[in-house]
């Protein structure tokens, strides 16, 4: 850690790490023990200082800190001598420094751009009015801080600045490309700053160093350097910023930060909140989707890891069924039992249609066929009538061919014809002549009888 202590004051200050360092200083990120706070504190080694003027820029800046208080510059702690060095103590404000942002790829828009103007105009205006004005000098990417709230911090440690060689009885400070001309000449003022802002600003929009940028002269072509498709308040902003001549450059910030106008750019972050509430919609939309799949998936690996359990209980208990039977071939307990739950379904399904079904049917099919026999019995009793009423018919009409036959001797016995095993009729002819003929007669009337009575019988 170069050479860095471990701790300061009496072990008030754990160092951390190295934050920055060149020439005779070095910046520190240190832990105040006393607040419990996370510091900054800069060493300057007055054992390497070339001249006793850098001894004195360095004792200035710590009485200029202890004398500020403002939300965008580091809050003042104290500074103190140890080990023949001076050590300054601020307070260390979270953040990424521009110059980190540059070094990764990453530039403003036009957006951050106006909003760093706003916050570097009201630290500017708190310096510059103070009696007498302090001067920052040294204003450039590594010394600018974007807080995670999107607000802007101007620091004057994290970075060494670069010392020029100085030129008669002035001190040069500042750092090329982003140092006013004026500067040169040892003449730092309160335009000078503002130089540097406008540098800054223009660094960060195209991702360039000052020194790179297209020229006209000796100012930058901001115009030429920014595109066409910049907005045009902003380029005249800039343009008046970064004026060469001192005495016509813009000398606050302020006057050119309100021709930029809010409407614009309220629009613009109206836009891209409306942009990033939308985003953030779809993402926690598809991150909802994701969750229910992801549930819905473990709910079926659940269902299917029951399932398994189950299945593998069955087995085990099958497996012990077999054992428990001495490895026989038996049924196993699963199965026996859905065989027992059967032949039980089965003898309730018997025991209610004996007792129940069947005496029904029985009662229905007796008062059916009750019915049928009876008719039947009425039918048969009529046939009867019938036939004995065809009987008597035949009985008179072969007692009256007899007669005509005059058959004497003979006598006729007609039987009913429903006893199969009795003759139908039977002719005894006793000492006649025509004893053959009169029992052909009876016989066909007999036979006549009883197809009349068939007749009957079937309708």
């Amino acid at each position: 850690m170069n050479d860095a202590p471990e701790n300061l004051r009496e072990g008030r200050y754990a160092v951390v790490r190295l934050l920055g360092e060149g020439g005779q200083g070095a910046t520190f990120e240190a832990v105040d023990k006393k607040e419990g706070q996370p510091v900054a504190i800069k060493r300057f080694r007055v054992r390497g200082a070339k001249s006793w003027k850098e001894v004195e820029l360095a004792e200035r800046e710590a009485r200029v800190l202890a004398s500020l208080s403002h939300p965008g510059l580091p809050r003042y702690v104290e500074h103190f001598e140890e080990g023949g060095e001076l050590f300054l103590v601020t307070q260390k404000i979270e953040g990424e420094s521009l110059a980190a942002m540059q070094q990764r790829g990453a530039t403003l828009g036009e957006a951050d751009v106006i909003r760093f103007l706003r916050d570097a105009s009201a630290i500017l205006d708190y310096l510059h009015g103070r009696a007498p004005p302090v001067v920052h000098r040294d204003i450039k990417p590594s010394n600018v801080l974007r807080r995670p709230d999107g607000s802007f911090a101007l620091i004057d440690f994290g970075a060494v600045r670069d010392k020029m060689k100085p030129q008669g009885g002035s001190t040069v400070v500042g750092t090329f490309g982003f140092m006013a001309p004026e500067q040169f000449q040892g003449r730092a003022m309160p335009a000078s700053d503002v130089y540097a802002i406008g540098a800054t600003a223009v660094s960060m929009l195209t991702g360039m160093q000052p020194e790179d940028l297209p020229h006209k002269g000796l100012a930058i072509d901001v115009e030429a350097a920014l595109g066409r498709s910049a907005r045009p308040a902003l380029v005249t902003a800039l343009v008046a910023m970064l004026e060469p001549d001192p005495d016509k450059r813009a000398s606050r910030l302020a006057p050119l930060v309100e021709k930029l106008g809010e409407a614009p750019s309220k629009k613009a972050d109206k836009h891209a909140a409306k942009g990033e509430e939308k985003a953030e919609h779809h993402e926690r939309k598809a991150e909802r989707k994701a969750e229910k799949a992801e549930r819905r998936a473990e709910r079926r690996a659940e269902r299917w890891a029951r399932r398994q359990e189950r299945w593998e209980e069955r087995q085990e208990r099958w497996a012990r069924e077999y054992e428990r039977h001495g490895g026989s071939d038996v049924i196993p307990g699963p199965i026996a039992g859905f065989i027992l739950f059967g032949l039980t379904i089965a003898q309730i399904a018997v025991f209610v249609g004996v007792r129940v079904v069947a005496p029904f049917v029985l009662q229905m099919l007796s008062l059916f066929f009750g019915k049928v026999m009876r008719e039947t019995a009425s039918n048969v009793n009529e046939a009867g009538k019938t036939a004995h009423a065809a009987l008597e018919r035949a009985k008179g009409v072969i007692r009256s061919r007899a007669q005509a036959l005059k058959v004497e001797g003979a006598r006729i016995d007609v039987r009913d014809v429903s006893d199969p095993s009795a003759p139908k009729v039977r002719v005894d002819v006793s000492d006649t002549k025509d004893a053959s003929e009169a029992e052909r007669l009876a016989e066909e009337e007999a036979a006549e009888a009883e197809r009349e009575g068939r007749k009957t019988r079937r309708r």
